[in-house]
């Protein structure tokens, strides 16, 4: 069996090997991407905590996320982030404050931090688009990645960013990258499972490479859903559901001894 990656395993490769990364939100998802050799996954906290989780993905170097207003302030995040380690994170994610993260470096929890396009803060940058098409805003991103640094964190994930800001990152920092298209001067290609098993219906990021098409699959499986109940649901009305092989039989002495008794209660008393 493959050995799960160390934070000295992942800085010791950068540069020299691209990891691959999957969010998965299922033990299912979890347990494919284990067989398939994705090496590191983001993960519910819930997963984190679920007993089946190592299970089925023994290997993998595992990041439970949630955005910081779920989770709270510094002293929250680093009670969240204890907890995470405690059952088995290999790191954590964090969105919060630079003071959450270098708290939780204080207490020796590995944390990646978020740079770029970062959902629960895009009102910050613009909304859902690009960071780092301009002067300023490379410029921003190269501060968020050095403050990160700073206060202690071990890697970010770096999200939509123009490829040759992320190269250029890369050779002035330390930080382990994972890049959500951000290109690959990242240190780990980053993409969601719902988006490469093509289950989303609606907007899918540029970034995305779709690899199966279940959202089909789910619809299909939906018609034959529809199909099953409509025929159930015609059996009943017209008398076919339950036949006779459906149902309990009986010893017919038992059930004309029973309407005997039935008929013995229904008589008025004398």
């Amino acid at each position: 069996m493959a050995k799960r990656p160390t934070i000295h395993d992942l800085r010791t490769m950068r540069g020299k090997h691209q990891y691959a990364m999957l969010r998965v939100e299922t033990l299912e998802e979890a347990e494919a991407a284990e067989r398939a050799g994705v090496e590191m996954l983001s993960v519910p906290p819930s997963m984190i905590l679920d007993p089946n989780f190592r299970d089925a993905a023994p290997t993998a170097f595992c990041f439970p996320g949630d955005n910081f207003f779920n989770i709270g302030g510094p002293e929250k995040m680093l009670e969240w982030a204890l907890n995470m380690y405690k059952h088995g994170a290999d790191a954590v994610y964090c969105s919060g404050s630079l003071a959450a993260v270098r708290l939780l470096s204080e207490h020796a929890i590995p944390v990646c931090g978020h740079v770029g396009l970062i959902p629960s803060k895009a009102t910050w940058t613009g909304g859902f688009k690009a960071v780092g098409k301009t002067l300023e805003s490379a410029q921003l991103v190269w501060n968020q990645c050095k403050a990160l640094e700073e206060a202690g964190a071990f890697a970010v994930e770096i999200e939509v960013v123009p490829a040759s800001v992320t190269d250029a990152i890369a050779e002035h920092s330390d930080l382990f990258l994972i890049s959500m298209g951000a290109g690959s001067g990242g240190h780990a290609q980053y993409l969601f499972t719902d988006d490469i098993l093509g289950q989303n219906t609606g907007h899918v990021p540029r970034h995305a490479k779709i690899y199966a098409n279940f959202a089909a699959e789910y619809a299909r499986l939906q018609e034959l859903r529809i199909k099953a109940m409509r025929d159930y649901v015609t059996d009943v009305h017209e008398g076919l559901y339950p036949a006779p092989q459906y149902c309990v039989g009986s010893d017919p002495e038992v059930v004309a001894a029973f309407r005997s008794w039935l008929a013995d209660q229904d008589a008025p008393a004398s």
